[in-house]
């Protein structure tokens, strides 16, 4: 049996919402006219970020990890609101890092508690609202994004979990794709690099990563700015994308299509000098 849609703005359910890719997806999708469900561990963080927003958006607490803390929030979101059209699975955690031999199992575990089990805990309880729904004119019922990554495609040495993880979203985003195609419900995930977050901030002070050789190595010459990946996801929640599913969008500046050795690419201060003469 399916159930009218309440009347009023779209809905987006945005995991992980305070700061990073979420945070900017909020913002953009808000632009866009949606209301947004901004979830995160961090209530108050969430609950500020809605009312920074200004409109009709929601703040709550959420564990994604927890099926009883996702199942409150959604029950939370769907009463709200009436409805749920899109979904952002975007929630994540930084990885430890070192020798594999060295490395904590429980750590592992958590990573993927929160990467894979949040999304798959997130995607099937707004699924079953959305299932729910009376489909449009072309038979839409609603769409999720994924966070994959780089390293769901690439190896990254000595981060294990989060390369396990990321490579996991993929799989449960062609598998539901693939599921609730016929259903009315898209799914589909961007694949980012590095995107200049907290979370890199913070591998970046801990020695994790280095920022020079990242921008170097990627053709594009930097990091992304979170609203570089949230211009993607707001493309593919929309009916822009309407014929889009179980896809995957590298938004990473070139970097998993790039195979030459890096000296192929050209310095960076000569890449910017050629750049600058060609604009005058």
């Amino acid at each position: 049996m399916t159930v009218p849609c309440a009347s009023g703005p779209k809905v987006a359910i945005v995991t992980g919402a305070a700061d990073g890719i979420g945070w900017a997806t909020a913002q953009r999708l808000a632009s866009d006219g949606y209301a947004i469900a901004l979830l995160d561990l961090r209530a108050a963080q969430a609950v500020a970020r809605a009312i920074e927003l200004r409109g009709e958006h929601l703040g709550l607490a959420c564990d994604v990890s927890s099926q009883a803390s996702v199942e409150v929030a959604v029950a939370a979101v769907q009463k709200h609101y009436g409805r749920i059209d899109a979904l952002v699975n975007n929630a994540g955690i930084g990885d430890q890092t070192g020798a594999t031999i060295d490395q904590n199992v429980e750590a592992f575990d958590r990573l993927l508690g929160v990467h894979v089990r949040g999304t798959f805990l997130m995607s099937q309880a707004v699924a079953r609202v959305m299932l729910q729904a009376e489909p449009n004119a072309r038979r839409e019922r609603g769409a999720i994004v994924n966070l994959g990554s780089i390293a769901s495609s690439t190896g990254l040495p000595t981060r294990n979990a989060y390369s396990a993880a990321k490579a996991g979203v993929l799989g449960l985003t062609r598998a539901m794709a693939s599921e609730w195609a016929r259903a009315g419900i898209r799914v589909n995930a961007v694949a980012p690099g590095y995107v200049r977050t907290t979370l890199i901030a913070e591998l970046e002070r801990r020695g994790a990563i280095d920022a020079a050789a990242i921008a170097h190595r990627t053709p594009l010459g930097r990091m992304a700015e979170p609203i570089e990946i949230a211009e993607v996801i707001a493309f593919l929640v929309s009916s822009r994308a309407s014929y889009v599913t179980g896809a995957v969008i590298p938004v990473d500046g070139g970097w998993t299509a790039f195979g030459a050795p890096e000296s192929a690419l050209p310095a960076l201060a000569q890449r910017d000098a050629t750049s600058a003469a060609a604009t005058h």
